[in-house]
Parts: C-alpha cells; sequence; structure tokens
C-alpha cells in the first residue's frame, strides 16, 4: 500500500508525499547520526551476572552496554548497501534513537509490552537494563555473559541464537503507549503529569475491525534488522530480562520493506505488486526531519523533545480478490502503473503526480499531502504473510508503521480521507493499532531510555 504523506524535495516545506510509499530526489549526503568516535566508544563492563544471581528473583544481569564497537558509517550513495553487505552495526547512542531515520533494513521483529508490575522502581530498573541490553546486541555483542561460560546452574544470560552472526545493523526503538501514564484512571507510576497531549487515543477509523488483544500496549519495541534471526533474538531477550515485570502482548515479524530512508535504493513493491516507498522523507534530510517528524522542545513536554510518535497499524490484504482484478483497475485503485510506477499522466516514477489526472477515489491521490492539508509521515512498513485464516485465504498484508511530529496532523488527517474514501479499502482492512511516543536517543552509556521522563515527573514532585 502507498503512502503520499511525505515531501518531494529535501527543503522544508517542499511538495509531500503518497502515505504509502514516497518519491524522493536522490541524496548523497550522510546521515547526521554519530561521529567515527561516538560510532566506536564502548560503554564501560557491567555487574558479574554471578554477583546478581538471584537479585529481584530472577537471576538477571545487567547487560555490556557498547555504542558501536566494529560499527562502520552510513554514508552515503554506496556506503549504505556496504554497511548491509557486511553485517555491519548501527550506532546506538545519539540524538535521536536509530530506527526512525536509519536505512530501512530488510526484516522487522516488532512487539508491544503490558507492564505487569506497579512498582516505580522496578519500572525504572527494567528500562536501564533493557538500555543496556540493546545497546549491546546492537553492537553485536551478548547481553551480560553471554550464552556459554556462566554457572552451569543458571539459565544463561544470553539466550544464543544470536551466536556467531554478525549485527547486521540491528536497531531496536522504544516507544511509551498512553496506558503506561494512566491506565483505567490509575496513575500507576506517577507519570501521568507527564503525558503528552498529542499522545491520543486513536478514534476507530470507518472500516476497522481492531483486534484489542493485538493493538495498544504499555511499552514498544520495534527491532529492525538484515538477519531475522538477529532482530528476533533482540525481541526475546529483552522479554526475558522483562520477566516478572513486563510481558509481551503482541508481536509481529515482517518482511521486504515497503519503505525506504535511502532515495538511492531501487523501490521496494508490497504484496500486492506495486511499488511501495517512493515518496518518503530520506534520513539525509534533516530540514523535513525537523519539520514533520522529530518533536521540537516548544511542542512539549520537554522530556520528549528530540523523540517522534509511531502509529503501528496491521492491515491485512485480501490477497485472493486482489489476484482476480484486472490490472487496469489495479492502476486505477492506486493512481500508478504497476510496471514502472509512474503517476497518472507522467512517465517516471519520481515525475510529480497530477492529482486531478488520477480518479477521484485513487489511494495516492486521497492520501497525498495537497489533499490533506500538508499532512507528512515517516513510513517504515512490512509485509507479512502469517499462514491462513482457517478458509484456505493467506493472512497476509502490511504491518504499517510511520513516525511523526505530532500525529493530530500527521496519521489521523491521512486516515480519515483514506477511510471515508479510498477505493483500496476494498481489498484491505485494519486489524490492529497501536500509537507510543518515542523518546529521544540514549545520549551515552550513563543514559537510559525514559530518564528525562523520570526525572521530570521527579521535579514535579519535589
Amino acid at each position: 500500500m502507498r503512502d503520499e504523506a511525505t515531501p518531494e524535495a529535501p527543503v522544508p516545506g517542499g511538495p509531500a508525499a503518497d502515505q504509502l510509499g514516497a518519491d524522493r530526489p536522490r541524496a548523497d549526503r550522510p546521515a547526521p547520526e554519530q561521529t567515527a568516535a561516538e560510532q566506536t566508544a564502548a560503554a564501560g563492563a557491567s555487574p558479574s551476572r554471578r554477583s546478581l544471581l538471584g537479585w529481584g528473583g530472577a537471576g538477571l544481569a545487567l547487560g555490556a552496554a557498547a555504542a558501536g564497537g566494529a560499527a562502520a558509517a552510513l554514508g552515503g550513495g554506496s556506503g549504505t548497501q556496504n554497511v548491509a553487505s557486511e553485517g555491519a552495526a548501527v550506532p546506538f547512542h545519539g540524538e535521536h534513537q536509530a530506527g526512525i531515520a536509519t536505512p530501512v533494513q530488510d526484516r522487522l521483529h516488532f512487539a508491544a509490552f503490558d507492564v505487569t508490575t506497579k512498582d516505580r522502581t522496578a519500572l525504572i530498573a527494567l528500562l536501564k537494563e533493557w538500555t543496556a541490553a540493546a545497546a549491546a546486541m546492537t553492537a553485536g555483542r551478548p547481553v551480560g555473559e553471554g550464552a556459554v561460560g556462566g554457572l552451569p546452574e543458571a539459565p544463561p544470560d544470553d539466550t544464543g541464537e544470536a551466536l556467531g552472526l554478525k549485527p547486521s545493523r540491528l536497531t531496536v526503538t522504544i516507544g511509551f503507549g498512553r496506558t503506561l501514564f494512566v491506565k483505567d484512571g490509575e496513575d500507576r507510576f506517577g507519570l501521568k503529569s507527564q503525558l503528552p497531549e498529542a499522545l491520543v487515543e486513536l478514534e476507530k477509523f470507518p472500516g476497522d475491525a481492531l483486534d484489542p488483544a493485538r493493538s495498544g500496549g504499555d511499552l514498544c519495541v520495534q527491532a529492525c534488522a538484515d538477519d531475522p534471526q538477529v532482530a528476533v533474538h533482540a525481541i526475546r531477550n529483552l522479554s526475558r530480562i522483562g520477566f516478572g515485570r513486563a510481558a509481551i502482548r503482541w508481536s509481529q515479524l515482517g518482511f521486504g520493506k515497503t519503505s525506504s530512508t535511502t532515495p538511492g535504493e531501487q523501490t521496494p513493491r508490497n504484496l500486492m505488486g506495486f511499488k511501495d516507498g517512493t515518496r518518503n522523507i530520506a534520513g539525509t534530510d534533516a530540514p523535513a526531519l525537523r519539520k514533520h517528524v522529530w518533536v521540537s522542545d516548544k511542542d512539549g513536554p520537554t522530556w520528549l523533545a528530540g523523540g517522534s510518535y509511531v502509529v503501528t497499524r496491521r492491515i491485512r490484504m485480501r490477497i485472493e480478490p486482489w489476484d482476480r482484478t484486472s490490472l487496469k483497475e489495479q492502476e486505477d485503485i492506486f493512481g500508478r502503473t504497476k510496471g514502472e510506477g509512474a503517476p497518472y499522466g507522467r512517465r517516471r516514477e519520481r515525475d510529480e503526480p497530477d492529482l486531478k489526472a488520477m480518479p477521484a477515489t485513487a489511494h495516492v491521490r486521497l492520501a497525498h499531502p495537497d489533499s490533506n492539508g500538508g499532512a507528512t509521515i515517516l513510513r517504515r512498513g512490512y509485509s507479512f504473510t502469517d499462514g491462513t485464516d482457517g478458509l484456505g485465504l493467506l493472512d497476509a498484508g502490511l504491518f504499517f508503521i510511520a513516525y511523526q511530529r505530532d500525529v493530530r496532523t500527521g496519521f489521523v488527517p491521512v486516515q480519515r480521507s483514506l477511510a471515508r474514501a479510498d477505493v483500496l479499502n476494498e481489498y484491505i482492512q485494519h486489524v490492529s493499532s497501536g500509537l507510543f511516543a518515542v523518546p529521544p536517543g540514549v545520549r551515552d552509556r550513563g543514559d537510559w531510555w525514559g530518564r528525562a521522563l523520570f526525572e521530570a515527573t521527579e521535579r514535579n514532585a519535589s
């Protein structure tokens, strides 16, 4: 599915794009992620697993954090491809979390968690341990003392399925759901005063068939990598560390990225066979990222400055009816040609769309920023296939992921437009939904996910 909700050129205020895919001019500047020193700075040693055995009844140890180790710089041009082919590491520390503007990897494991403890101190300890573990895994290092060589009588610190594997550009990105701040009217962790106004309860859009068990969550973790086993390993270890404090509510595996933050790459195709991601914000486009993705210190609350908001939607495609639809009708539904991906009335994929040349109900036309007051989002979606539905029909589609500065001016107006009139709705259905506030990056090895949030609540209480 396409996304025209992204700008065309790497300048603020420029024409924007499709909601389920984004036309961007090629860029040859490297992403402003980390310096070489930051990429290679290793974190200090963590407490021994032996010294922590039995701590909290879980026998957990803090992971040995590392900023990059053997990390390679993510350069422009062919540099991105070299990183992928070498299985290199993406820097963990920085102003923003990796996994947002980072070049999109090939595989996804996304998980939402319910926090099962009501102890604020236990939640803080969990976030610190998760941060250390994520820093280690993204650098290709084991969690704690690793999968082997520890006490034979105790479970190992690391589950071990990534032994011998390269980092594979693993990124681990965390988000906080509305229910972490207030759930059923209860302020479990003293965070209610810091609930962002933009962390709204998403409305139910026309056509939604949302499964509550596969929607929402207190926390979310997005693990992306070029090796599926590396991505699964990351979620598995965080789930193991969280035992007794957080439990997986739902999760989703994804493959075949359906959008790109690297304009020079070949545009991927979704399971409907159409190019997806023609229009998307480039990871090198700092002005567009500031305008449409990163929360500013003026947006409030201050703890979220440098962060973002992520919307997830599991969108099931009705594959079998689609496969029996004529090519002409398929192209009319999207407003683009299936082969080249050119917008109607144009010759090449990246030509500026002529919205009036498309049918009034075409997906691209309805999702375009010009049709939605300039609404613009950054997409990192993935295809999925989860077997069949018991009736012989594929359970397959798109796991939609969109980052934005404010969901009220990003995803919501675009989805309202699509839900109301998009003819593509005949072939798709939204079956799960989530919205999470994504905190800023972990600045150094003394920092941890959510530190600014908890410090803000402590200042308010004093």
